[in-house]
């Protein structure tokens, strides 16, 4: 016996229910940004939890929720010459946003700063600090 699936010429979905589930997928989104730096000589360094990505269309900061590779402050991490690779995850940017800036906002100088990063649609970026 076979079963026949009729499809229905068009599905409403409740605003209510399309709009909370917009907010959540808002809530959810991430940035990650791949990062590169040319190590010159035997060095250390870390990365602060005050590490934001700064819209240009807006003063909205996505924060730094995590990092792979790089060691958070007060602890450090030793690098050898060569090329050395991290990568942040940052809360979403806003939707509006179309230029950002990754700043590391810390009291002491050689924090990481990139400037001017265009947006692009997958929200992941490699960049070289």
């Amino acid at each position: 016996m076979k079963t026949v699936i009729i499809k229905p010429e068009k599905i409403e979905i409740d605003p209510k229910l399309k709009n909370e589930i917009k907010s959540l997928c808002e809530e959810e989104c991430q940035v990650v940004v791949h990062c590169s730096i040319l190590i010159p000589y035997p060095m250390r360094f870390r990365i602060w939890k005050n590490t934001y990505l700064n819209s240009h269309n807006n003063n909205k900061q996505s924060v730094l929720v995590h990092a792979e590779n790089i060691s958070f402050h007060p602890q450090w991490t030793n690098c050898y010459e060569g090329i050395y690779d991290f990568t942040l995850f940052f809360k979403g940017l806003p939707k509006d946003c179309t230029v950002f800036d990754l700043f590391e906002d810390i009291p002491e100088p050689g924090g990481f700063f990139k400037k001017n990063i265009e947006r692009n649609k997958s929200d992941v970026y490699h960049i070289k600090v």
